[in-house]
């Protein structure tokens, strides 16, 4: 509230030595006048006649400057105002009116010059369009502006499109965005870097949606057969248009790709980033249990796995027979020992192991990362098959899948295989089933799930 000292008009002594002189040359010119009608027959009339008009006159010369001149500053704080013709007020209360409206993630480059900025913000005004955040990732040659934007639903993508063009952009790329992207940049950065550090697995979920729609292949250096595989990269990495290739601190080369859109140094600046903290934290996976009954009253323990229970995987492998191995792998049974070191890094994925209360390892899950498309596997022992286990595994998996926000997920197994078939009609989700020589591929569509529909239920009992 503006206070009395502030709101106080300054006084203008000038303007007061005018009015003073004014009043002494009217005081000397009238008094002139009466001693020159005064003498004369209607001279009393005619100065009562003359008083009268100086009087109105005054009255008339006050008004006017109160109303005008000497009129005290409009009152800001209240916003009072002038008001509206109906017509007008009809229009501004439909202009203010919020209209649809939705989000545009937008990358645009423009030149490194001054005002060039302001250009392409004051066509996106015109239109209407708030600019909510914006990242500039500077070039050898130009800037990368990268926009979240909220603009008319009314506007076309193609309209946005030419504006930006028009105003000297270049390069315009443009997509629908979503509430998730309402979070600012160091904070999203931020929240990668907390759950890469608490689970190795994060790694490539992190990158991805650190860089947007992309690739990401993990390559070992050794492969099964423990063979090299000549794939590397040098510590500070290789940045080469839409392909970036960054060292994989567990052996091997992270690959990235993105075709629609080229990288920038800031990006590849923050996945480097994101590779060393994993490579300075080391191996680590989340130390959580759920303790279960099955129907028999039998109790197991579902955790999570990773190369530390590599001994207990194999003796599992020993006590199951070549059929359910068969079933499992796709090949030949000697050869599934070789697979277990790849399954259990969490570069690779995610994997769940049951053990007993004896502490036995009687069955896996794995979720397994391959590219844009996301592999769920089961391997169950004999003796521990056909009690609910397998579908316990694979409703986590999936849960883990949503949550790490996959689109889809795909079992690969023989068609014969009833037990996986009725497992993933389980899920109760869009099943595709697609068969190739006696190979059954079942992927489930994720989309509009929740997590919490593959939750555990309440009864019951987690602890850490």
């Amino acid at each position: 509230m503006t206070s009395a000292k502030s709101a106080r008009r300054p006084h203008h002594w000038r303007r007061d030595l005018i009015e003073l002189a004014a009043l002494f040359t009217a005081v000397a010119v009238a008094d002139a006048i009466a001693n020159l009608i005064g003498h004369q027959p209607d001279g009393p009339y005619l100065l009562m006649a003359s008083a009268v008009a100086l009087a109105a006159t005054a009255a008339f010369h006050t008004w006017w400057a109160r109303r005008h001149s000497h009129a005290p500053p409009p009152d800001t704080d209240t916003g009072a105002g002038p008001e509206l013709p109906s017509a007008d007020a009809e229009k501004a209360e439909e202009n203010d009116r919020p209209a649809e409206t939705v989000l545009w993630r937008m990358r645009t480059t423009v030149r490194d010059a001054p005002g060039a900025l302001a250009a392409l913000c004051i066509a996106l005004a015109r239109h209407r369009i708030d600019i909510l955040t914006l990242q500039t990732h500077p070039l050898a040659e130009g800037t990368v502006d990268e926009f979240l934007l909220r603009a008319p639903a009314t506007l076309p993508a193609q309209q946005l499109t030419r504006e930006v063009s028009a105003a000297g952009g270049s390069a315009t790329w443009i997509e629908r965005a979503d509430a998730h992207d309402l979070v600012d940049t160091p904070t999203r950065v931020l929240g990668l870097a907390t759950r890469t550090a608490l689970d190795a697995a994060e790694l490539p979920l992190a990158l991805r949606q650190l860089l947007g729609r992309c690739t990401i292949h993990s390559l070992p250096a050794l492969s099964i057969t423990g063979r090299p595989t000549g794939e590397s990269a040098p510590v500070e990495g290789v940045l080469e248009e839409t392909v970036m290739r960054l060292r994989d601190p567990s052996g091997g080369v992270i690959t990235v790709e993105r075709p629609y859109l080229p990288f920038t140094p800031t990006e590849f600046a923050r996945a480097r980033a994101l590779v060393e903290l994993d490579a300075r934290l080391g191996p680590r996976v989340p130390r959580s249990e759920d303790v279960l009954t099955l129907p028999e009253g039998n109790e197991i323990t579902v955790r999570r796995a990773d190369r530390g229970d590599l001994d207990a995987a194999l003796a599992m492998h020993e006590r199951c027979s070549e059929h359910t191995l068969g079933l499992r792998y796709h090949g030949p049974v000697r050869d599934a020992d070789r697979y277990l070191d790849h399954l259990l890094s969490p570069r690779f994925g995610r994997t769940l192991a049951v053990q007993t209360a004896s502490g036995r390892l009687v069955a896996l899950g794995h979720l397994l990362w391959d590219g844009d498309e996301t592999e769920v596997a089961l391997l169950v022992e004999d003796d521990w098959q056909r009690r609910g286990i397998g579908s316990e595994l694979l409703g986590r998996l999936v849960a883990l899948a949503v949550e790490a926000g996959c689109e889809s997920v795909y079992a690969v197994t023989q068609a014969h295989n009833t037990g996986m078939v009725a497992a993933m009609r389980a899920l109760s989700l869009p099943l595709d089933y697609q068969i190739e020589e006696g190979t059954l591929v079942i992927t489930a569509r994720l989309s509009a799930v929740a997590a919490q529909q593959f939750a555990p239920p309440a009864d019951q009992r987690f602890r850490h």
